[in-house]
């Protein structure tokens, strides 16, 4: 009863101040969803009509800019402005690095502007940053896993070299010689600007107000309202929308104030074509993400979700120590070739083993394949139109994957091409050509088999099989505090939401793998058999 009542009084002065500071709710209210889940955006009972046009989408909530929290609005800050234009004229920090400076030093100051809206935010975050050791250990094999422990000690050094200091520095600045920041304090800005910072559309005339007139008075091409700077930042108020892949609303930014009659805001706008009447959850889309990035960012999953990806990376390291490396490398350079590439669950459903192929019979055109090949000896593969890889990614196992014969094939068809004394290098698209006709699949696809028998072999080295973790799945339901005692009547146990997600995110992992993987292995066998 005390923790709902002081969320309550929380969100009461949260709402006064938007409104002081030029805030309107005009079909929403802002109050707290649900013990675990924070706050949360909600249509209101007593919307009239918010702005939108007759029976369309209505105008819930507006914004101002000027209350956003973005790099201009840290320099502008009267504590923080004058240091951080220095670092930031020195180079020393980033955007990003300004937000959480300032979002870390409000956190801490006790008389702190900024306050109510402190208190909204969420204290312990979902994302793998603040895991324990037992919960992180779910996500060993993962690529997360590794992310997530470079960019804690990225973080941690980061916070040793310049945030300790600096924070230090304001709060004296603010009379506070006592108040001492932590990592955590600083773990929490990071976690807060990833999870609820906005890319924003600023009028060009707002974030360089200098430039909107020239000499005489004269408005310059600058200035034009149709102009606009991106910038990453928080937006109180909006941002306490949950997300939601059926998004009730969408966010926009009104420059001139023709649709909010508030110049320089953001507004929330209904997805409905008619005026929300029940009472419920608004929420926004994220956009499609795929489970390690939802993970990651915000701190949670979704089951089954079709917009997951597998990431399949050659190491740069391995690449030192296969022959002929520096040869290789060259040739990676010219083909402007990425190292890791991420396979999206939508590639199978072209693929040999669909369920129900809607395949693109002229993904690709047999003139394209045509042009790989000078003499014409190397023909277009008869399972072209069904393999799941992109062209760029083969292209850069067929590189690395090439003996010296075929090394020296590329070299003297790249020579035939461009001269020999000629200074023009060859282009992506030519040297991918010349390997296409020395190398053709096998290699490639042969390389990608090992990898992909190498990343299955991480997820599953102690977690076990994909059907191990869906059992452990089926037989247990997640919660925010861990419990040992089953669910009255089903039989379940409870875990962390924290394990649960990791093991919804892992499970997904070891699925793709072999879903790719028996996609290669297939079209191995294809290459070999119709291989002269």
């Amino acid at each position: 009863m005390e923790a709902n009542e002081e969320a309550e009084s929380k969100c009461d002065h949260f709402l006064r101040w938007l409104q002081a500071n030029g805030a309107e709710l005009r079909g929403c209210a802002i109050r707290c969803s649900g013990p675990s889940t924070g706050y949360g955006v909600f249509s209101s009972s007593s919307s009239g009509g918010g702005g939108g046009t007759s029976g369309g989408p209505e105008v819930l909530l507006v914004v101002p800019l000027d209350l956003a929290i973005t790099p201009m609005s840290v320099l502008r800050d009267p504590l923080l402005g004058p240091r951080c234009g220095e670092l930031f004229e020195e180079g020393d920090v980033d955007d990003r690095f300004l937000i959480m400076l300032f979002l870390t030093v409000q956190r801490l100051r006790k008389n702190s502007p900024w306050k109510p809206y402190i208190d909204m935010l969420p204290t312990a975050f979902g994302n793998p940053l603040w895991f324990t050791d037992d919960e992180l250990d779910e996500l060993k094999g993962t690529a997360l896993y590794r992310a997530t422990t470079l960019q804690k000690k990225k973080l941690q050094g980061l916070f040793e070299e310049k945030v300790k200091h600096l924070v230090g520095e304001f709060l004296l600045l603010d009379g506070d010689s006592e108040s001492e920041v932590r990592f955590e304090d600083f773990l929490w800005a990071n976690s807060i600007f990833w999870t609820r910072a906005l890319n924003i559309p600023f009028p060009h005339s707002y974030v360089f107000p200098q430039s909107q007139e020239g000499k005489g008075g004269e408005k310059t091409p600058s200035s034009e309202q149709s102009d606009t700077v991106w910038v990453e930042g928080l937006v109180p108020g909006i941002d306490f929308c949950n997300h939601s892949l059926k998004a009730q609303a969408t966010w926009e930014v009104d420059g001139t104030g023709s649709i909010t009659g508030i110049p320089s805001s953001m507004y929330l706008l209904s997805a409905e074509q008619n005026a929300l009447q029940a009472v419920k959850e608004i929420c926004i889309s994220y956009g499609n993400k795929g489970n390690e990035e939802l993970l990651y960012l915000y701190g949670f999953v979704i089951d089954n979700n079709s917009d997951d990806y597998l990431m399949v990376h050659y190491p740069i390291e391995a690449l030192k120590s296969v022959p002929f490396s520096d040869v290789k490398g060259r040739l990676l350079e010219l083909q402007k070739a990425e190292m890791r590439f991420l396979l999206p669950r939508s590639l199978l459903d072209h693929g040999f083993f669909s369920e129900s192929p809607v395949q693109d019979k002229n993904k690709y055109s047999t003139s394209q394949f045509h042009s790989y090949s000078w003499s014409g000896h190397r023909k277009a593969p008869s399972y072209l139109n069904t393999l799941v890889f992109p062209e760029e990614f083969l292209a850069m196992l067929r590189t690395i994957a090439m003996k010296e014969d075929e090394i020296n094939q590329v070299s003297s068809l790249l020579e035939q091409l461009i001269g020999s004394g000629d200074d023009r290098q060859p282009s992506d698209q030519e040297v991918q050509a010349a390997v296409w006709e020395a190398c053709g699949d096998s290699g490639a696809l042969q390389l990608l088999v090992d990898l992909l028998n190498v990343k299955m072999m991480e997820l599953e080295e102690g977690s076990g099989a994909e059907d191990c973790d869906a059992k452990i799945l089926e037989n247990t339901h997640a919660c925010d505090v861990l419990q040992s005692n089953n669910i009255e009547g089903t039989g379940q146990e409870l875990m962390t939401k924290n394990r649960w997600s990791s093991i919804v995110y892992r499970c997904g992992q070891k699925q793709l793998t072999r879903l790719f993987l028996k996609e290669a292995v297939h079209a191995l066998e294809l290459c070999l058999n119709e291989q002269p």
